[in-house]
Parts: C-alpha cells; structure tokens; sequence
C-alpha cells in the first residue's frame, strides 16, 4: 500500500511540473510575432481623412472604441467619446472572460499616447499590445491584417489625431485556460493586400468585405471556430441590450433565405437609409427592436465601395440557411 501510495504522490508531482512547464512555456514563448516595426506615420490631411474613413465606416473601429448610445437604433457613437475605451464583453455575450476594449486616444497616462505608431499597426494588425500580451480577437485583427500598408498606416494617422480623453479602462481578465490558449492565436505578421489589385471591383469588394470582417459575425462558429461550409450564411448568436437575441443575417446570394434576391440599388439603400436623421436622432423606447450592428456608421460607407461589396457577395456560394433574426427577451415577450 505504501508502496502504491509513494508511485501515485511521484505521478502526482510529475504531473504538477509537467503542468508548470507548459504554463511557463506558453508564458514566455508565445505570441509568436514580429517586433513592433520601426514606422513613422505621416500624419497629412489626406492620410486622417481616409483613416477616420476606413476607422468609422468601413473598419469601424470607433465602433468599438467608444460609447454607443443604445437608446437610439444601432447604438450611434456619442459624440465626443470617440477612442475612448471600455467596451465591454464579458460572460453575458458568451466570452471565456471579460475584456475591454481599450483607451485608443492619445492621452500618455490612460490611452495610447506613449506608444509607437509601429507599435499601434502591431496591436490592430497582428493582435499583441505594446508589452507584448495578447489581445482577445473580438477585435478582428487577423483581417485587419490584411489591409494594404498604405490603409493600416492612415488608420495609426487618424488614431493619433484624436482629442486625448484621460478615461481609465480596467484590465481585461480571460478565464482558465483561455489565458493560455490565449497566448497561441496571434502569429506571424500582417499579410497586407497589393493597392494595386484592388482596381478590378470584385477584389476591392473581396477586399473591403475582410477588413470590415463581415465574416467574423456573419459566419456561425462552433467552439470559437468558422463553422465550416457556413461562410457568411448568418446566425451567429448576439445578445441584445435590452436582454433580447439577435443573430446575424444570411448574406449569401441564396434566393430563399438570403440575399439573392436583392439588386444592387436595393443592397446599398439598405445601409444608405440608416444614415436619415429621422434614423440616427430618433429615441426608442426600451423594448423597441434594436441591433447592436452599427447600421448607422456603415451608412457612411461610399456607395461605390457598398457596390463593390455587393458585387463580391454575390460571387460566393449561396447557402441555404433561413435564420430567427431576433427574439424578444422573456420581459419583452411577457408583455
């Protein structure tokens, strides 16, 4: 007996080192990803322009990154908290954890004001903050990634043009073993697109598609995966402000349970009517239908890149898929 006790305590102890080594391991070993480049940005008018383009209404995100207003349809940006910080997701919308988007403005003490311009491309791009911890990938950065250089550097010029907001966000904290796990998703290095591939409009709609990461909400995922065969057939599970479930829509050309029967002019409406006052100043009343798709930021987007988008999604493979667009949450449907 004692003998078993001594071989199981001995197994024990191994397994408590092996377990240690693999933690310091993944510790010190990953993310594995380049240096932050030695970059400066040149901040000319032209380069803020097309980066607040891109930052609010393609990439969006200011969306993110400041605070929406949730008594208005989509949650509108309020103004003057643009880059702000403290987006929270957290166990509520089904994240292993709770994590914050953070301060993006230039204030040195609670923003990004003593960081690099190279070390700025590296945390939207590549996923890995200034100290080198990994960032969560609600932040889409492995399709930031693959915006062109001359895109990822007017998106640092805009950044860097924000009014600085002294606004503390508190540290995100992943659960067990997700900060571990956590460790190994960024890699490698930013793939950025070829400028001059983006004149053939399906390419530029392929492209614009990816940096707006439609795929990451309208592709259902299982275990924090793509579900495969699904790209962009919808359902992709939200919870809404008000408690109700949104989920996101079939965008592939499918006639019955997508958008294949939309024209062209009916597609760029769709999100050039949510830029109407009517729209963006309204009030909704609490158990009013909402969305936390920022309707009203997209709304900006030009309609020749709205038209490119469209020619792309219908190029993909329809998929038969109807989706519950919405459930009204257990107060709403009592009532």
């Amino acid at each position: 007996m004692k003998k078993a006790l001594r071989i199981i305590g001995g197994l024990l102890v191994a397994l408590v080192v092996i377990v240690a080594a693999g933690v310091v391991y993944l510790r010190y070993t990953f993310p594995k990803v380049d240096a932050a480049p030695a970059i400066t940005v040149k901040k000319t008018p032209e380069m803020i322009e097309r980066g607040a383009y891109l930052a609010n209404h393609v990439a969006v995100c200011i969306d993110c990154h400041s605070t929406r207003d949730f008594s208005r349809f989509s949650g509108p940006v309020i103004p003057g908290t643009e880059g702000k910080g403290g987006d929270v997701f957290d166990h509520s919308m089904g994240f292993p954890g709770v994590f914050y988007a953070r301060n993006i403005t230039s204030d040195p003490e609670t923003g990004i004001g003593k960081w690099t311009d190279g070390e700025v491309y590296r945390a939207f791009a590549t996923g890995v903050s200034r100290n080198g911890d990994p960032l969560f990938p609600v932040m889409p950065y492995k399709s930031y990634a693959n915006m062109t250089t001359n895109d990822a550097y007017a998106i640092v010029a805009y950044i860097r043009s924000l009014d600085p907001i002294k606004h503390e966000v508190p540290k995100s904290e992943p659960d067990f073993p997700m900060n571990l796990i956590l460790r190994t998703i960024p890699s490698g290095k930013p793939t950025p697109t070829d400028e001059r591939t983006l004149d053939d409009e399906l390419v530029r709609g392929k492209y614009l598609l990816t940096i707006a990461a439609c795929a990451e909400c309208h592709t259902p995922q299982e275990k924090g995966a793509p579900i495969e065969g699904k790209y962009l057939a919808g359902g992709f599970e939200f919870k809404a402000p008000n408690g109700a479930i949104l989920r996101s829509a079939n965008i592939t050309p499918d006639k019955q349970t997508g958008i294949g029967n939309w024209t062209e002019e009916a597609f760029v409406q769709r999100f050039k009517n949510y830029g109407k006052p009517e729209v963006t100043t309204a009030k909704l009343a609490p158990d009013a239908f909402n969305t936390i798709m920022p309707w009203t930021m997209y709304a900006g987007m030009e309609e020749a890149d709205l038209k490119a988008i469209y020619k792309y999604l219908m190029s993909v493979e329809a998929n038969s898929n109807k989706v519950e667009r919405y459930s009204p949450s257990a107060a709403v449907a009592s009532n």
